[in-house]
Protein backbone atom coordinates (compact mmCIF):
# COMPACT_ATOMS: atom_id res chain seq x y z
CA UNK A 1 0.00 0.00 0.00
CA UNK A 2 2.81 2.43 0.95
CA UNK A 3 4.78 1.55 -2.18
CA UNK A 4 1.74 2.21 -4.36
CA UNK A 5 1.26 5.61 -2.74
CA UNK A 6 4.86 6.54 -3.33
CA UNK A 7 4.65 5.41 -6.94
CA UNK A 8 1.53 7.53 -7.43
CA UNK A 9 3.27 10.57 -5.95
CA UNK A 10 6.32 9.97 -8.14
CA UNK A 11 4.25 9.74 -11.32
CA UNK A 12 2.38 12.93 -10.41
CA UNK A 13 5.68 14.70 -9.77
CA UNK A 14 7.14 13.48 -13.07
CA UNK A 15 4.15 14.64 -15.09
CA UNK A 16 4.14 17.98 -13.29
CA UNK A 17 7.85 18.51 -14.01
CA UNK A 18 7.35 17.58 -17.68
CA UNK A 19 4.51 20.06 -18.07
CA UNK A 20 6.52 22.81 -16.39
CA UNK A 21 9.54 22.21 -18.65
CA UNK A 22 7.71 21.86 -21.98
CA UNK A 23 4.80 24.27 -21.63
CA UNK A 24 4.52 27.98 -21.11
CA UNK A 25 1.63 29.59 -19.30
CA UNK A 26 -1.15 30.88 -21.52
CA UNK A 27 -1.78 34.56 -21.20
CA UNK A 28 -5.35 35.74 -21.00
CA UNK A 29 -4.82 38.23 -23.83
CA UNK A 30 -3.35 35.66 -26.19
CA UNK A 31 -6.15 33.25 -25.41
CA UNK A 32 -8.83 35.78 -26.26
CA UNK A 33 -7.24 36.72 -29.61
CA UNK A 34 -6.85 33.18 -30.87
CA UNK A 35 -9.73 31.28 -32.35
CA UNK A 36 -10.39 27.79 -31.14
CA UNK A 37 -9.92 24.99 -33.70
CA UNK A 38 -9.85 21.22 -33.70
CA UNK A 39 -6.35 19.86 -32.95
CA UNK A 40 -4.58 18.06 -35.76
CA UNK A 41 -2.73 14.78 -35.48
CA UNK A 42 0.66 16.46 -35.18
CA UNK A 43 -0.40 18.56 -32.18
CA UNK A 44 -1.62 15.56 -30.19
CA UNK A 45 0.75 13.99 -27.66
CA UNK A 46 1.76 10.43 -28.31
CA UNK A 47 1.98 7.74 -25.63
CA UNK A 48 5.79 8.01 -25.75
CA UNK A 49 5.56 11.71 -24.87
CA UNK A 50 3.69 11.10 -21.59
CA UNK A 51 4.90 7.62 -20.65
CA UNK A 52 7.02 7.99 -17.51
CA UNK A 53 10.25 6.16 -16.92
CA UNK A 54 9.03 3.52 -14.47
CA UNK A 55 12.52 2.28 -13.63
CA UNK A 56 13.60 5.79 -12.81
CA UNK A 57 10.50 6.24 -10.68
CA UNK A 58 11.29 3.14 -8.63
CA UNK A 59 14.84 4.35 -8.03
CA UNK A 60 13.48 7.63 -6.66
CA UNK A 61 10.94 5.99 -4.33
CA UNK A 62 13.36 5.66 -1.45
CA UNK A 63 14.16 9.37 -1.65
CA UNK A 64 10.52 10.41 -1.19
CA UNK A 65 9.50 11.37 2.39
CA UNK A 66 6.78 9.56 4.30
CA UNK A 67 3.31 11.13 4.16
CA UNK A 68 0.14 10.59 6.15
CA UNK A 69 -3.31 10.61 4.61
CA UNK A 70 -3.98 14.01 6.15
CA UNK A 71 -0.81 15.52 4.68
CA UNK A 72 -1.13 13.99 1.22
CA UNK A 73 -4.89 14.48 0.92
CA UNK A 74 -5.99 17.49 3.02
CA UNK A 75 -9.63 16.82 2.18
CA UNK A 76 -9.43 13.28 3.62
CA UNK A 77 -9.93 14.39 7.23
CA UNK A 78 -12.65 16.84 6.23
CA UNK A 79 -14.46 13.99 4.51
CA UNK A 80 -14.32 11.88 7.65
CA UNK A 81 -15.75 14.74 9.72
CA UNK A 82 -18.60 15.21 7.26
CA UNK A 83 -19.32 11.47 7.36
CA UNK A 84 -19.58 11.60 11.14
CA UNK A 85 -22.01 14.51 10.94
CA UNK A 86 -24.24 12.60 8.54
CA UNK A 87 -25.44 10.17 11.21
CA UNK A 88 -28.40 7.87 10.87
CA UNK A 89 -30.85 10.43 12.25
CA UNK A 90 -29.89 13.14 9.76
CA UNK A 91 -29.93 10.71 6.87
CA UNK A 92 -33.41 9.53 7.84
CA UNK A 93 -34.74 13.07 8.24
CA UNK A 94 -33.30 13.96 4.86
CA UNK A 95 -34.98 11.02 3.16
CA UNK A 96 -38.46 11.57 4.58
CA UNK A 97 -38.35 15.22 3.55
CA UNK A 98 -38.92 14.22 -0.08
CA UNK A 99 -42.40 12.81 0.65
CA UNK A 100 -45.04 15.50 -0.05
CA UNK A 101 -47.94 16.04 2.32
CA UNK A 102 -51.38 14.91 1.20
CA UNK A 103 -54.33 17.20 0.74
CA UNK A 104 -57.66 16.41 2.38
CA UNK A 105 -59.00 14.99 -0.88
CA UNK A 106 -55.91 12.83 -1.38
CA UNK A 107 -56.17 11.54 2.19
CA UNK A 108 -59.74 10.40 1.60
CA UNK A 109 -58.78 8.77 -1.69
CA UNK A 110 -55.77 6.84 -0.41
CA UNK A 111 -57.36 5.98 2.95
CA UNK A 112 -60.37 4.47 1.18
CA UNK A 113 -58.09 2.35 -0.98
CA UNK A 114 -56.00 1.33 2.03
CA UNK A 115 -59.08 0.05 3.85
CA UNK A 116 -59.78 -2.15 0.84
CA UNK A 117 -56.30 -3.68 1.07
CA UNK A 118 -54.45 -1.57 -1.49
CA UNK A 119 -50.79 -1.82 -0.34
CA UNK A 120 -49.59 1.05 -2.55
CA UNK A 121 -52.19 3.37 -1.04
CA UNK A 122 -51.19 2.23 2.45
CA UNK A 123 -47.55 2.93 1.65
CA UNK A 124 -48.43 6.39 0.33
CA UNK A 125 -50.33 7.23 3.53
CA UNK A 126 -47.43 6.12 5.71
CA UNK A 127 -44.66 7.88 3.76
CA UNK A 128 -46.60 11.15 3.64
CA UNK A 129 -46.94 11.27 7.45
CA UNK A 130 -43.47 10.21 8.59
CA UNK A 131 -42.65 13.82 9.47
CA UNK A 132 -45.62 13.84 11.85
CA UNK A 133 -44.00 10.97 13.76
CA UNK A 134 -40.71 12.89 14.06
CA UNK A 135 -42.52 15.97 15.34
CA UNK A 136 -44.29 13.97 18.05
CA UNK A 137 -41.21 11.88 18.93
CA UNK A 138 -39.17 15.02 19.68
CA UNK A 139 -41.54 15.79 22.57
CA UNK A 140 -40.40 12.59 24.32
CA UNK A 141 -36.65 13.27 24.24
CA UNK A 142 -34.71 12.83 27.50
CA UNK A 143 -37.17 10.19 28.67
CA UNK A 144 -34.77 7.25 28.40
CA UNK A 145 -34.91 6.40 24.68
CA UNK A 146 -32.86 7.92 21.82
CA UNK A 147 -34.66 9.81 19.07
CA UNK A 148 -34.32 7.03 16.49
CA UNK A 149 -35.94 4.51 18.84
CA UNK A 150 -38.77 6.95 19.55
CA UNK A 151 -39.29 7.44 15.81
CA UNK A 152 -39.28 3.69 15.24
CA UNK A 153 -41.95 3.13 17.87
CA UNK A 154 -43.97 6.05 16.53
CA UNK A 155 -43.84 4.59 13.03
CA UNK A 156 -45.44 1.43 14.38
CA UNK A 157 -48.29 3.52 15.72
CA UNK A 158 -48.55 5.32 12.38
CA UNK A 159 -48.90 2.02 10.51
CA UNK A 160 -51.56 0.90 12.96
CA UNK A 161 -53.50 4.13 12.48
CA UNK A 162 -53.49 3.67 8.69
CA UNK A 163 -55.15 0.29 9.17
CA UNK A 164 -57.81 1.74 11.50
CA UNK A 165 -58.51 5.13 9.91
CA UNK A 166 -61.98 5.61 8.43
CA UNK A 167 -62.19 8.76 6.25
CA UNK A 168 -66.00 8.76 6.50
CA UNK A 169 -65.74 10.02 10.08
CA UNK A 170 -64.99 13.50 8.76
CA UNK A 171 -61.70 14.39 10.51
CA UNK A 172 -58.15 14.61 9.21
CA UNK A 173 -55.84 11.63 9.35
CA UNK A 174 -53.16 13.49 11.34
CA UNK A 175 -55.63 14.05 14.18
CA UNK A 176 -56.41 10.34 14.34
CA UNK A 177 -52.81 9.16 13.86
CA UNK A 178 -51.46 11.38 16.64
CA UNK A 179 -53.21 9.30 19.30
CA UNK A 180 -51.77 6.03 17.99
CA UNK A 181 -48.27 7.47 17.64
CA UNK A 182 -48.25 8.85 21.18
CA UNK A 183 -49.68 5.59 22.53
CA UNK A 184 -46.94 3.41 21.06
CA UNK A 185 -44.15 5.80 22.07
CA UNK A 186 -45.38 6.07 25.67
CA UNK A 187 -45.73 2.31 25.98
CA UNK A 188 -42.19 1.84 24.67
CA UNK A 189 -40.87 4.30 27.25
CA UNK A 190 -42.74 2.48 30.01
CA UNK A 191 -41.48 -0.95 28.95
CA UNK A 192 -37.91 -0.26 27.86
CA UNK A 193 -36.51 2.49 30.07
CA UNK A 194 -36.69 0.69 33.43
CA UNK A 195 -34.34 -1.99 34.66
CA UNK A 196 -37.23 -3.48 36.62
CA UNK A 197 -40.34 -3.46 34.46
CA UNK A 198 -43.51 -2.11 36.03
CA UNK A 199 -47.07 -2.84 34.88
CA UNK A 200 -48.47 -0.28 32.46
CA UNK A 201 -51.23 0.89 34.82
CA UNK A 202 -48.68 1.44 37.59
CA UNK A 203 -46.44 3.50 35.32
CA UNK A 204 -49.40 5.61 34.19
CA UNK A 205 -50.36 6.39 37.78
CA UNK A 206 -46.73 7.12 38.64
CA UNK A 207 -46.52 9.55 35.73
CA UNK A 208 -49.51 11.42 37.16
CA UNK A 209 -47.62 11.92 40.44
CA UNK A 210 -44.41 12.93 38.66
CA UNK A 211 -46.28 15.44 36.51
CA UNK A 212 -47.82 16.91 39.64
CA UNK A 213 -44.38 17.08 41.25
CA UNK A 214 -43.00 19.05 38.29
CA UNK A 215 -45.88 21.50 38.45
CA UNK A 216 -45.41 21.98 42.20
CA UNK A 217 -41.67 22.51 41.73
CA UNK A 218 -42.33 25.43 39.38
CA UNK A 219 -44.99 26.84 41.66
CA UNK A 220 -43.27 26.42 45.05
CA UNK A 221 -39.63 26.87 43.95
CA UNK A 222 -38.60 23.79 45.92
CA UNK A 223 -38.79 20.01 45.67
CA UNK A 224 -42.34 19.05 46.72
CA UNK A 225 -42.85 16.59 49.55
CA UNK A 226 -45.00 13.45 49.18
CA UNK A 227 -47.61 15.16 51.35
CA UNK A 228 -47.87 18.11 48.93
CA UNK A 229 -48.12 15.77 45.94
CA UNK A 230 -50.80 13.66 47.62
CA UNK A 231 -52.81 16.80 48.40
CA UNK A 232 -52.61 18.02 44.80
CA UNK A 233 -53.67 14.72 43.19
CA UNK A 234 -56.16 13.96 45.99
CA UNK A 235 -54.72 10.52 46.71
CA UNK A 236 -53.81 8.77 49.99
CA UNK A 237 -50.31 9.62 51.18
CA UNK A 238 -49.36 5.94 51.50
CA UNK A 239 -50.19 5.29 47.83
CA UNK A 240 -48.14 8.27 46.68
CA UNK A 241 -45.13 7.28 48.79
CA UNK A 242 -45.31 3.69 47.57
CA UNK A 243 -45.36 4.63 43.88
CA UNK A 244 -42.70 7.33 44.23
CA UNK A 245 -40.47 4.69 45.77
CA UNK A 246 -40.73 2.72 42.54
CA UNK A 247 -39.20 5.64 40.65
CA UNK A 248 -35.75 5.16 42.14
CA UNK A 249 -32.98 5.02 39.57
CA UNK A 250 -30.87 1.87 39.22
CA UNK A 251 -27.13 2.58 39.15
CA UNK A 252 -24.23 0.27 38.47
CA UNK A 253 -21.88 -0.36 41.40
CA UNK A 254 -19.01 0.17 38.94
CA UNK A 255 -20.07 3.77 38.25
CA UNK A 256 -17.00 6.03 38.73
CA UNK A 257 -17.24 8.71 41.41
CA UNK A 258 -15.07 11.74 42.00
CA UNK A 259 -13.02 13.76 39.58
CA UNK A 260 -10.20 11.24 39.19
CA UNK A 261 -12.63 8.37 38.46
CA UNK A 262 -10.33 5.97 40.30
CA UNK A 263 -13.04 4.99 42.77
CA UNK A 264 -16.38 3.40 42.02
CA UNK A 265 -19.70 3.40 43.83
CA UNK A 266 -18.86 -0.07 45.13
CA UNK A 267 -16.03 1.40 47.24
CA UNK A 268 -18.54 3.44 49.26
CA UNK A 269 -20.97 0.60 50.06
CA UNK A 270 -20.55 -1.04 53.43
CA UNK A 271 -20.19 -4.82 53.57
CA UNK A 272 -23.20 -6.06 55.51
CA UNK A 273 -21.55 -9.44 56.05
CA UNK A 274 -18.52 -8.01 57.83
CA UNK A 275 -18.76 -7.98 61.63
CA UNK A 276 -18.22 -4.95 63.77
CA UNK A 277 -14.93 -5.19 65.72
CA UNK A 278 -16.87 -4.47 68.91
CA UNK A 279 -19.21 -7.37 68.14
CA UNK A 280 -16.26 -9.66 67.48
CA UNK A 281 -14.81 -8.79 70.87
CA UNK A 282 -18.17 -9.34 72.58
CA UNK A 283 -18.65 -12.71 70.86
CA UNK A 284 -15.15 -13.82 71.83
CA UNK A 285 -15.81 -12.93 75.46
CA UNK A 286 -19.13 -14.81 75.35
CA UNK A 287 -17.44 -17.87 73.79
CA UNK A 288 -14.87 -17.95 76.56
CA UNK A 289 -17.62 -17.61 79.17
CA UNK A 290 -19.60 -20.49 77.62
CA UNK A 291 -16.50 -22.67 77.62
CA UNK A 292 -16.11 -22.06 81.33
CA UNK A 293 -19.76 -23.03 81.91
CA UNK A 294 -19.43 -26.25 79.90
CA UNK A 295 -16.43 -27.22 81.99
CA UNK A 296 -18.75 -27.40 85.00
CA UNK A 297 -20.78 -30.22 83.41
CA UNK A 298 -19.96 -33.92 83.60
CA UNK A 299 -17.93 -35.56 80.83
CA UNK A 300 -21.00 -37.18 79.20
CA UNK A 301 -22.98 -33.94 79.44
CA UNK A 302 -20.18 -31.97 77.75
CA UNK A 303 -19.96 -34.48 74.89
CA UNK A 304 -23.74 -34.52 74.34
CA UNK A 305 -24.19 -30.70 74.47
CA UNK A 306 -21.16 -30.04 72.25
CA UNK A 307 -22.37 -32.48 69.58
CA UNK A 308 -26.06 -31.60 69.75
CA UNK A 309 -25.53 -27.81 69.43
CA UNK A 310 -22.36 -27.68 67.32
CA UNK A 311 -19.97 -26.40 69.99
CA UNK A 312 -16.22 -26.93 70.37
CA UNK A 313 -15.73 -27.64 66.67
CA UNK A 314 -18.42 -30.33 66.38
CA UNK A 315 -21.17 -30.32 63.75
CA UNK A 316 -24.78 -30.38 64.93
CA UNK A 317 -25.95 -34.00 65.15
CA UNK A 318 -29.15 -35.90 65.90
CA UNK A 319 -29.73 -37.85 69.10
CA UNK A 320 -29.16 -41.10 67.26
CA UNK A 321 -25.87 -39.96 65.71
CA UNK A 322 -24.61 -38.68 69.07
CA UNK A 323 -25.48 -42.03 70.66
CA UNK A 324 -23.44 -43.89 68.05
CA UNK A 325 -20.44 -41.62 68.58
CA UNK A 326 -20.33 -41.97 72.38
CA UNK A 327 -21.72 -45.52 72.45
CA UNK A 328 -25.05 -44.73 74.17
CA UNK A 329 -28.68 -45.32 73.24
CA UNK A 330 -30.77 -42.57 71.71
CA UNK A 331 -32.98 -42.35 74.81
CA UNK A 332 -29.98 -42.12 77.13
CA UNK A 333 -28.54 -39.27 75.07
CA UNK A 334 -31.86 -37.41 75.35
CA UNK A 335 -31.88 -37.83 79.13
CA UNK A 336 -28.31 -36.54 79.44
CA UNK A 337 -29.22 -33.52 77.30
CA UNK A 338 -32.20 -32.64 79.51
CA UNK A 339 -30.06 -32.87 82.66
CA UNK A 340 -27.29 -30.77 81.12
CA UNK A 341 -29.67 -28.03 79.96
CA UNK A 342 -31.18 -27.74 83.43
CA UNK A 343 -27.74 -27.31 84.92
CA UNK A 344 -26.71 -24.75 82.30
CA UNK A 345 -29.92 -22.77 82.79
CA UNK A 346 -29.17 -22.43 86.48
CA UNK A 347 -25.58 -21.36 85.79
CA UNK A 348 -26.66 -18.82 83.15
CA UNK A 349 -29.23 -17.20 85.45
CA UNK A 350 -26.53 -16.60 88.03
CA UNK A 351 -24.51 -14.48 85.57
CA UNK A 352 -27.50 -12.72 83.96
CA UNK A 353 -27.60 -14.68 80.68
CA UNK A 354 -30.25 -16.83 79.00
CA UNK A 355 -30.20 -20.11 77.12
CA UNK A 356 -30.53 -18.15 73.82
CA UNK A 357 -27.16 -16.52 74.50
CA UNK A 358 -25.60 -19.96 74.71
CA UNK A 359 -27.10 -21.46 71.56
Amino acid sequence: MLRSKKLFQGIAKHIGDTMQDDEEPIKDKEFKEEEWSEPDDESLLSEEDVEPDIEKMEEELDELPEFTDDETFPSFQRGKNIAKALDATQLYLGEIGFSPLLTAEEEIHYATLALKGDMEARKKMIESNLRLVVKIARRYLNRGLPLLDLIEEGNLGLMKSVEKFDPKRGFRFSTYATWWIRQTIERAIMNQTRTIRLPIHVVKELNVYLRAARQLTQKLDHEPSPEEIAEMVDKPLEDVQKLLGLNDKVASVDTPIGFDETKSLLDTIADENSLNPAELLTNENLRQHIESLLDKLTENQQQVIARRFGLRGFEKATLEDVGKEIDLTRERVRQIQVEALKTLRTLLERVGLTQEDLF
